[in-house]
């Protein structure tokens, strides 16, 4: 448990250049206090202290603006960066050096008592204010864009932008030795993209009538992941 919450307060210090010492981040930081909360409360619940947990949650939710089921399984290195608005269901599983910004939420689309929360792989980064609902997997490396709504799943490697959320294939994998990918400024404009594509199109046509020139256009591929030079981050 020791080394799992040193691990935790490394990972706030490496991946926030505010961050200025280990006293400062777990004094002041409400993600570290909320993900510490979590490892007890999560300790709690699965010794069948039930309601003791949910109490425990309660409570750091009051404290930290951070809503974690107790029974949500959290890897190791998870960083919450700001922290507040973060909703984190009862079936979620998140595994180990993820990031995740404020607004974000972990939530269900099923009423029953089955998995119905998301399985988050490792290094995945997740946007300030991105959804990820259902019992869907992101793969690992992944990136998922700002305000993203994500109700499919996500393969490796892949980065995931707009509403309902588009899988765009990255010209180069992000590996696992390089540092997270918090690159959200480079986000392409699918809908931009796909109205340019077919204002292209249309005058390709008329040029096909006229000329017999050939025509393309951009669209996703059959397992509607983005690719192509244009797409590729």
């Amino acid at each position: 448990m020791l080394a799992t919450l040193r691990r935790d307060l490394l990972s706030a210090r490496d991946r926030d250049p505010a961050a200025r010492s280990s006293i400062e981040i777990a004094i002041c930081y409400s993600g570290l206090h909320a993900l510490w909360s979590h490892r007890i409360c999560h300790w709690l619940w699965q010794k069948d202290f039930k309601f003791l947990a949910r109490t425990c949650s309660s409570l750091a939710r009051w404290l930290t603006g951070v809503e974690i089921h107790p029974a949500a399984i959290l890897g190791q290195g998870v960083f919450i960066d700001h922290a507040s608005g973060v909703v984190i269901g009862e079936t979620a599983e998140v595994g180990d050096d993820v990031t995740i910004y404020q607004g974000v939420t972990l939530g269900g689309t099923s009423l029953n008592r089955v998995k119905r929360h998301p399985t988050v792989g490792n290094r995945v980064t997740i946007g300030a204010g991105a959804k990820v609902l259902g019992p869907i997997t992101i793969g690992d490396d992944s990136r998922i864009g700002a305000n993203a709504v994500v109700v499919k799943s996500v393969p490796p490697n892949s980065v995931v932008v707009g509403v309902p959320g588009q899988i765009i294939a990255r010209s180069r994998p992000h590996l696992v030795t390089d540092l997270p990918d918090l690159e959200s400024a480079f986000m392409p404009d699918l809908l931009g993209s796909s109205l340019q594509s077919l204002l292209s199109r249309v005058d390709e046509l008329e040029m096909v009538v006229e000329g017999h020139k050939e025509h393309h256009d951009v669209r996703p591929s059959k397992a509607g992941v983005w690719s192509g030079e244009d797409f590729s981050i």
